[in-house]
């Protein structure tokens, strides 16, 4: 199937500028690191947005333009729109409110508190000269920046746009860049607590029940000493070394019961039902161990009962099963 040259640019560029904005993020040393990504990341955002809104106009290059009506002759305005040209007369495109609206327009959801988490780059980016290149907003910076990045990946998954994502590192590293000891209440100037307080108020607006997009997405760093590696971070690898993990590791990786995964589908799917079908979908999950997790209530205890939980990529097996909403 052929596919849209520029449709496929835009989506191409949306990938590199939200990797750039996390290769910038990422550096060692970087004075402008915030200012930076959410530049490069609204951008990400942007170009998104407009590669998804020329898909579903048809293609039609006039669905990214700002138009103005076309004058006639006598000087008079007329009924007819024409892109609005720049200085160069180039065609100008239009910005990222305006992208949203359209695609509101054209269908498409977008979702509350993804936008409050787009306003809120957005402000970043416009009140970037004010900002100091010190510490004492990073970590509610970074915060912003992870949900950002998962905003980002789940929208591309819900709109299926056939990127491979399992190519890219889309991560944020804040161990070595945010300090546990520095607290948000030091020296700020006015603009940086007004700031502050905007994004407070995005993220006490937020819909909390909603699992696939997030205003912020907090971070808690904890320092353990232990004489095992069992603390230590990992993924998967079939060629990998086999390591242990400790209950608290294992709660972590597989943190939904029953119950909270047939309540979440209820809420997550138009067309759920408790039914033999479903069953049959968890009796395949409950076969992958890592999708489920056979835990003893007593863990000390060999005969303790067990019960089952699920890790959360439970979804994408179920979302092959059921309508979203």
């Amino acid at each position: 199937m052929k596919i849209n040259k520029t449709y496929q640019s835009l989506l191409d560029k949306s990938i590199s500028s939200m990797l750039s904005a996390i290769e910038i993020y990422n550096k060692p040393d970087f004075k402008y690191r915030e200012e930076t990504f959410s530049i490069l990341a609204i951008n990400a955002w942007e170009l998104l947005f407009k590669a998804r809104l020329l898909n579903k106009s048809g293609y039609n290059m006039k669905s990214i333009y700002q138009l103005e009506p076309k004058l006639k002759k006598d000087g008079t305005k007329s009924k007819l729109f024409t892109p609005k040209l720049n200085r160069s007369g180039n065609p100008m495109t239009i910005g990222l409110p305006e992208s949203i609206l359209r695609l509101r327009n054209k269908g498409d959801v977008i979702n509350e508190n993804l936008r409050y988490s787009i306003r809120a780059l957005v402000e970043l980016r416009d009140n970037a000269i004010h900002f100091h290149n010190g510490n004492e907003i990073s970590k509610e910076i970074q915060e912003l920046g992870f949900a950002c990045i998962k905003n980002y990946m789940n929208l591309i998954k819900e709109w299926e746009l056939r990127i491979d994502m399992s190519q890219y590192n889309f991560y944020l590293m804040p161990l070595a860049y945010v300090d546990s000891q520095v607290e948000s209440e030091a020296i700020l100037t006015d603009e940086v607590k007004n700031y502050l307080n905007f994004l407070k108020k995005k993220v006490s607006d937020a819909d909390m029940a909603d699992r696939n997009f997030d205003v912020a997405i907090g971070i808690d760093i904890s320092f353990k000493k232990t004489a095992t590696l069992a603390g230590i971070g990992m993924r998967y690898d079939e060629k990998g070394v086999l390591i242990s993990l400790s209950e608290e590791d294992i709660t972590k990786k597989f943190p939904l019961s029953y119950k909270d995964v047939t309540d979440m589908c209820r809420e997550r799917y138009s067309d759920f039902k408790l039914n033999p079908n479903f069953h049959a979908v968890m009796r395949k999950v409950k076969a992958n161990d890592k999708l489920c997790h056979n835990r003893k209530l007593d863990p000390k205890n060999p005969k303790s009962q067990v019960k089952q939980f699920y890790n959360t990529n439970i979804w994408k097996e179920l979302d092959n099963q059921y309508k979203k909403k």
